[in-house]
């Protein structure tokens, strides 16, 4: 099946696992967003020191960490895969219930998602996206901004999320919903050194 067009929608997760084009998509209540160019350096260098960090904590726990490209199916109540209109590619994420991962790979909300912004997805991650994990359950989202070295932390409370905590990059900063989890931003700075988005 050719990539879909704008005009056609709603598109479903089995539009979705028929595109061919070699490019990586989310579909946000039905529609179509094309995650094309890949990510910068300096996206990727966040996501890889935060994941080392993260799987070396999680390690002979409960709960995976895992990156992206992984297909999170967000379906709403009653939903089958088939019909979902919600799938999204998080940057980072982790899952504490093992039954949620399968062979497609996640159905349900993480625990925990993260989003490393860059200029083209910024409205994207701090809008749709929240509004989308929000309505699904994810019980902590962090928006990372690598170039103003900081990170704002949502958390879910009686379904909605409450006002971001926001937090530098010159500290260590817990993961409320993952006990004794914590990331070390020293690394990651030093690692982006003078870079740039």
């Amino acid at each position: 099946m050719p990539a879909p067009k704008p005009v056609h929608a709603p598109y479903t997760y089995t539009d979705y696992l028929a595109w061919d084009d070699g490019q990586r998509w989310e579909i946000i209540d039905g529609e179509a967003i094309c995650m094309s160019p890949a990510p910068t350096p300096v996206h990727q260098t966040v996501v890889v020191e935060v994941a080392a960090q993260l799987v070396q904590q999680l390690r002979g726990k409960r709960c995976q960490a895992f990156v992206s490209p992984i297909d999170v199916r967000l379906p709403k109540p009653g939903q089958s895969d088939e019909a979902t209109d919600r799938v999204l590619q998080p940057d980072l994420l982790v899952v504490c219930d093992p039954d949620k991962v399968d062979q497609r790979g996640v159905r349900g909300a993480p625990d925990f998602v993260i989003e490393v912004l860059s200029p083209s997805t910024l409205s994207h991650d701090h809008v749709r996206k929240r509004r989308v994990y929000e309505a699904a359950g994810v019980r902590e989202y962090w928006l990372v901004h690598p170039r103003d070295r900081v990170v704002l932390i949502y958390v879910l409370e009686n379904g909605r999320y409450s006002a971001p905590d926001v937090r530098e990059f010159n500290e260590v900063t817990p993961i409320g919903v993952l006990p004794d989890v914590v990331v070390d931003w020293a690394p990651v700075v030093e690692r982006l050194g003078a870079e740039t988005p």
